[in-house]
């Protein structure tokens, strides 16, 4: 099937299963390597333990200490972790095979591994997700009923849904994947024991999308901008809101309603590109001078981009910082920071984590510019010379 297909007939619309998707997909990273991972302080990990007896489920985030792990019982757990692209490079290359996706559409690749019987329970999620199968096997029993109830059982931590009638029943063998688009209730319990790599989509709320443009456009606004009538006349009732009111209100709200278009792509730029998690932090700034720049690039030091910078980039004359006969400008989007540069040098930091020094020693002076900038931001680092082999 051609991407192309894939989008017009499944791509939000409906489930997809196919056997031997990535039938050479060799998991990069091993359970104990994910469990180690789960004890790291900045890593997002959680681990639900379900009693099948009592039909009660129990959830531990991390950062996890080793010894839980030798407490668990023999069936029925399963550890999640986020965002385990950002800590692992094979694991973010998975993301190549899914390049027919927009990447700032693409949130995070999610692995869990689970016992016999692990799980999380029949669940709705918001947004488009692919679940790769790596390691042994997981049944998936899936509804594509739309009108299916959706409330979940209030008296557990989980949003496990309270009725779930499967309509599709399919056990996954490593290779397989199945799409899942937003709405779909679906329940993953492993069949032995198994581990299951999840590229979820990020899709953000229209609320959190309007309610970060509106703080974005009062940003300016400072406490000497209020209300005033100073055109005030004497009220017929002095409880009522007259016209006069309601048009000074109308005026006054009437920079949150006259956004451009150019404003509103390069918000759009910065918010999409933006980490939706605080939780790890970039190192401190630095100040790195062109000097010292040239000199460690001349020495053989690459560039490694942080592995939470979210990058984009936009034509500039979308956002209103260069005219058509720009057309090789670009507006580089990284960790909700913009910067004008060449298109060819914004589509090198979007592609790439690590760049070579040769592919930076002949940069011009406005992509030189931004390179510094993310360099003192810490959106970028310096990494040591390479070491060149004696004979």
């Amino acid at each position: 099937m051609s991407a192309q297909d894939f989008l017009r007939d499944y791509w939000q619309k409906r489930p997809l299963l196919i056997r031997g998707a990535l039938a050479d997909f060799a998991p990069p990273l091993t359970p104990e390597d994910l469990a180690g991972l789960a004890c790291e302080e900045a890593a997002l990990s959680r681990l639900i333990v379900r009693d099948p007896a009592r039909d009660s489920w129990s959830v531990r985030t991390g950062p996890l200490d080793e010894a839980v792990f030798a407490q668990l019982p023999e069936s029925h757990w399963t550890l999640l972790v986020q965002d385990v692209d950002k800590w692992d490079m094979d694991v973010s290359a998975l993301l190549e095979r899914f390049r027919f996706l927009p990447r700032w559409r693409v949130d995070d690749v999610m692995i869990s591994y689970a016992v016999d019987g692990g799980g999380v329970g029949a669940h709705v999620d918001q947004y488009d997700v692919f679940l790769v199968q790596g390691l042994g096997q997981r049944r998936w029993r899936i509804s594509d009923d739309a009108s299916a109830p959706k409330a979940f059982r209030p008296e557990l931590e989980l949003k496990i849904l309270a009725e779930f009638t499967p309509t599709h029943d399919w056990v996954l063998e490593p290779g397989d994947m199945l799409y899942l688009p937003p709405g779909f209730a679906h329940d993953g319990v492993a069949v032995g024991d198994c581990m299951t790599f999840s590229l979820g989509m990020r899709a953000p709320a229209l609320a959190e999308m309007l309610g970060d443009l509106v703080d974005t456009l009062v940003e300016p606004l400072s406490e000497d901008d209020r209300y005033t009538d100073a055109d005030l006349a004497p009220a017929a009732d002095p409880y009522q809101i007259d016209a006069a009111a309601l048009a000074r209100v109308a005026h006054a709200v009437a920079s949150l309603r006259e956004m451009d278009d150019a404003h509103l792509h390069d918000w759009f730029g910065r918010y999409i590109t933006s980490y939706r998690s605080a939780q790890t932090a970039l190192a401190p700034p630095r100040n790195v001078s062109s000097a010292d720049l040239d000199a460690a690039l001349a020495k053989g030091s690459g560039v490694a981009r942080f592995p939470w910078a979210r990058t984009a980039w936009l034509d500039a004359t979308a956002t209103g910082h260069a005219d058509s006969a720009s057309a090789g400008t670009a507006a580089l989007y990284v960790a909700g920071t913009s910067h004008i540069c060449s298109r060819a040098f914004a589509r090198l930091i979007c592609e790439q984590r690590e760049f070579a020094a040769a592919e930076l020693q002949t940069l011009g002076g406005a992509d030189k510019t931004v390179l510094l900038a993310l360099l003192n931001q810490g959106q970028l680092v310096l990494t040591r010379p390479q070491r060149r082999s004696r004979r």
